[in-house]
């Protein structure tokens, strides 16, 4: 069986996109799913907090797209069991230019990651805060669609309309299976009522969409990256992490629960 890939997208930077991806790829990890967490954002975010260096790489994204590299020779072990990464490295930041004259250059993510699919259960693609080339090679290979963070704080939902729109023309032209699989509520504050009000706005937008579970604002989930960890490793018994292990069960139900039912 292929893996089922997924990738995280908002054009918005500070949403918990990359802490979003990395935690809930630990938790299915630990669930016992194979889990590949794809790093396609130039700040590494997603490669540093799964405790990899990027000056330390040989081998990495950049490579595998502008190279041709084999995308198994990126692969790197974490160290934690059945969560691998495929990292990025601040190469990638001229990759809009670079593949500028690459034919299909909006498919070469997808192509890269059709080697090794077969060997993992999920393929989590975190996006740069961008709508950029790197994304849409996100979207043209999320076989199972786009998971948006959205965080419930003033103006959350402005450009999120940029974002369906890049979405719908992705479905249109390069991937008719591209949807929106999900949207997360995150940097919930339950002490202001503008929290509350911004989340009733979102299930309003997307009803069947958005995951009953919130991630709160929590000072553990802000310090994990800097120590290279995932918030199941850093601090296990936190606010934060309840809620991504909650995440992982309703997104477990969710997603291998339809496809059960389909």
């Amino acid at each position: 069986m292929t893996a089922r890939i997924y990738c995280f997208a908002n054009q918005k930077g500070g949403v918990a996109k990359t802490t979003t991806t990395v935690n809930l790829a630990a938790y299915l990890a630990a669930a016992g799913r194979r889990v590949l967490v794809v790093d396609t954002d130039p700040q590494c975010n997603a490669t540093t907090s799964l405790g990899v260096d990027p000056r330390q790489l040989t081998v990495s994204l950049y490579n595998v797209l502008l190279d041709g590299r084999a995308t198994r020779e990126a692969v790197t072990l974490t160290a934690w069991m059945n969560l691998d990464l495929l990292p990025s490295s601040a190469d990638l930041a001229g990759a809009d230019v670079e593949l500028a004259g690459v034919l299909a250059r909006e498919r070469l993510l997808a192509r890269a990651l059709a080697p090794v699919a077969s060997r993992y259960d999920y393929i989590f693609i975190d996006e740069p805060p961008s709508l950029g080339l790197l994304t849409i090679n996100g979207l043209t290979a999320a076989t199972h669609g786009v998971i948006i963070p959205v965080q419930c704080e003033y103006l959350a939902l402005e450009g999120l309309s940029m974002l369906l729109n890049t979405v719908r023309q992705v479905h249109d032209v390069l991937n008719d299976q591209l949807v929106v699989a999900g949207v997360l509520l995150t940097m919930y504050d339950s002490r202001t009522n503008l929290g509350q009000q911004v989340a009733d706005e979102v299930r309003r937008y997307f009803p069947q969409q958005t995951f009953n579970t919130i991630i709160p604002r929590n000072v553990r989930l802000s310090e994990a990256p800097s120590h290279g960890k995932t918030i199941l490793s850093y601090a296990p018994l936190s606010a934060g992490a309840m809620a991504y292990q909650a995440l992982a069960q309703e997104f477990l139900a969710r997603m291998e629960g339809a496809q059960a039912a389909a």
